[in-house]
């Protein structure tokens, strides 16, 4: 087994920029005249903020001036100030008004139905209505700039909103009576533990009830091929026989690979094992400053395609069915296009779950992503040479800030109750850096440019095309994704003229990926198959015209699966010859903070 890699290939020709057009080949990394002024600038405590500065205070004035500007606006924001005041004074004689959004959980209980804070919460709605009228529908401003003052809108509603302190939340005020103020002494220690433990970088409290290797992770494996990059995993077969073509799960490096092999009820993993399929799992390092100039390139070579090269030498003359889930599904779709290009049969079929090639529709994550956003990231990661996982989380927490932060932040510090932690939260909360050439590469040509759907990236050196995708395809998307949205994930079927199954699964980005039967919580699914000469139904139309079905999307799949498979014979070996006796699955990687 290889202990060390080769040197990385072609590192030193890529000085220039072949993820970009020959006719457009400028420096991927614009120069700056002081590069050291710039990371000493911008340092941890300089700006910090997940927002560049210039790029939130260019969207204010956008969205103030143009405002200015639009006397049309202005009648309509008057006339809508009066709909508040008389909205708010039938609030007050004990009308209900507004009804919360379907996802708004704040003011559920029944508490609330009671004066005054039945008044509190519909002013509140009233007041959100107001800044949605005020911060959307301004003539002239860019979408861009629309988008993130209307965010920020909603970013400082949640934080004023009355379920977050002690003197307008009637829980909160109930549970301090019945208590004698002692959830407020719990929620205070809360706090500083939570405080203490961010300062520290130190996982949340239970996260060491789901060590991988002990509570997750456990499906019996050895670890078959490692590099400066990556783990390669096979699993033990769990039937007599096993189909002839082995799955290769390609994870996103954003988190750890073990998301797919969870606890043994909710293993991807483990149920295709059961099902009769040899698996291979790709687990990723944990980048460091000395890796600062690994990128997508480097990726696809020495992870992808070193995998691919693995598995054809332990399963020789077998095409491989490779999945990628969200940013490793991306990656996945370069090396599947090249490999097309390249004539090379390496592939049987590909699965992409919750994985975006189009990035024209990138969802709310585009908020965070201008190009004067991207150069205040640069001069972030230039002084370590990779994206921190807080400054991640962060991102990721003001997407969904009244779930991960308000709600948090309400049961933990006020009413004092402990969240109970799963093993998907402990996952969450073990993230990982960033390279910062891979993370440049990837918001400067995937995001800004929408290289990848436009025919401008390479693998290689070699340009590549969706178009040249030639094995089945099968897509999932989640209702509820706010980092790949499921009509992004949907642009493929424009992209690539190869049979596609398009799912489409319920939950979110996480849950709907890690969806097995059986869940204690009803899922569902839509799922349809297009033919290259069938015609190209829009997202709506799709939608319109496939039916529910209720169960886990799981099953879809290792049928579809086994529908591209060969007949079922005697399971391959595990690994290769002279492997270390001692390299048991989940490997070393994914122990690294």
């Amino acid at each position: 087994m290889k202990t060390d890699s080769a040197p990385l290939r072609g590192l030193r020709e890529r000085r220039g920029s072949p993820w970009l057009r020959e006719a457009d080949a400028r420096p991927v990394h614009t120069a700056t005249p002081s590069p050291g002024l710039d990371a000493a600038w911008s340092a941890p405590g300089a700006f910090p903020t997940t927002v560049a500065p210039t790029t939130a205070l260019g969207a204010y004035l956008d969205w103030w001036m143009n405002l200015a500007a639009s006397p049309a606006k202005q009648l309509e924001l008057a006339t809508e100030s009066g709909r508040l005041a008389a909205d708010t004074w039938r609030v007050c004689s004990g009308q209900s008004v507004v009804e919360p959004l379907p996802q708004d959980k704040r003011f559920a209980d029944p508490a609330w139905q009671a004066p005054p804070y039945h008044a509190m919460a519909q002013v509140f709605q009233l007041w959100q209505r107001w800044w949605h009228r005020a911060t959307t529908g301004v003539p002239g401003i860019s979408r861009h700039h629309e988008d993130m003052v209307s965010f920020a809108a909603r970013q400082w509603l949640d934080m004023v909103a009355p379920s977050n302190f002690i003197s307008t939340n009637p829980v909160v005020r109930q549970r301090t009576v019945e208590q004698g103020g002692h959830n407020l002494w719990r929620g205070a220690l809360h706090a500083l533990d939570d405080l203490q433990r961010d300062i520290a970088d130190l996982p949340p409290l239970g996260a060491e009830n789901f060590t991988p290797g002990v509570h997750v992770a456990v499906t019996p494996g050895r670890v078959v091929h490692r590099n400066r990059l990556m783990e390669l995993i096979q699993y033990e077969p769990s039937t007599p026989s096993v189909h002839p073509e082995p799955v290769l799960l390609v994870p996103a490096w954003i988190m750890k690979y073990y998301v797919l092999d969870l606890s043994p009820s909710n293993s991807l993993v483990r149920y295709l094992v059961s099902k009769g399929f040899t698996v291979f799992a790709i687990s990723w390092k944990n980048p460091d400053s000395g890796d600062r100039e690994l990128g997508m390139d480097d990726y696809a070579h020495l992870g992808v395609l070193e995998a691919l090269d693995t598995i054809a030498r332990i399963v020789p003359g077998k095409p491989v069915h490779a999945a990628g889930y969200c940013l490793g599904g991306t990656l996945l779709s370069t090396v599947a296009a090249w490999l097309g290009r390249q004539r090379r049969a390496s592939l049987k079929t590909l699965t992409l779950l919750a994985a975006q090639t189009d990035f024209t529709e990138p969802g709310e994550l585009a908020l965070f992503v201008d190009e004067a956003q991207v150069a205040y990231l640069e001069r972030l990661m230039s002084r370590h040479g990779y994206l921190d996982k807080r400054q991640m989380r962060a991102t990721f927490q003001l997407l969904r800030s009244n779930d991960l932060v308000w709600s948090h932040r309400l049961r933990s510090h006020l009413l004092g109750e402990r969240e109970t932690l799963t093993d998907l939260m402990a996952w969450n909360a073990d993230g990982t850096r960033l390279p910062y050439r891979m993370h440049m590469e990837y918001l400067q040509s995937f995001f800004l440019r929408n290289a990848l759907a436009r025919g401008e990236w390479r693998v290689q050196g070699s340009p590549v095309h969706l178009s040249d995708i030639r094995v089945p395809v099968f897509n999932v998307g989640t209702v509820q994704d706010h980092v790949a949205p499921w009509r992004s994930v949907y642009k493929l079927h424009a992209l690539c003229d190869a049979e596609q199954t398009f799912v489409l699964t319920a939950g979110g980005h996480n849950v709907g990926i890690v969806n097995p039967p059986g869940n204690p919580v009803p899922s569902s699914y839509r799922v349809h198959t297009r033919h290259a000469d069938d015609p190209l139904l829009t997202p709506d139309e799709w939608l319109q015209a496939t039916p529910l079905t209720a169960g886990s999307w799981w099953e879809a799949w290792s049928s579809w699966l086994a529908k591209h498979s060969g007949r079922r014979g005697a399971a391959p070996r595990m690994g290769l010859p002279g492997l270390p006796a001692d390299d048991r699955g989940p490997g070393h990687y994914v122990h690294q903070r």
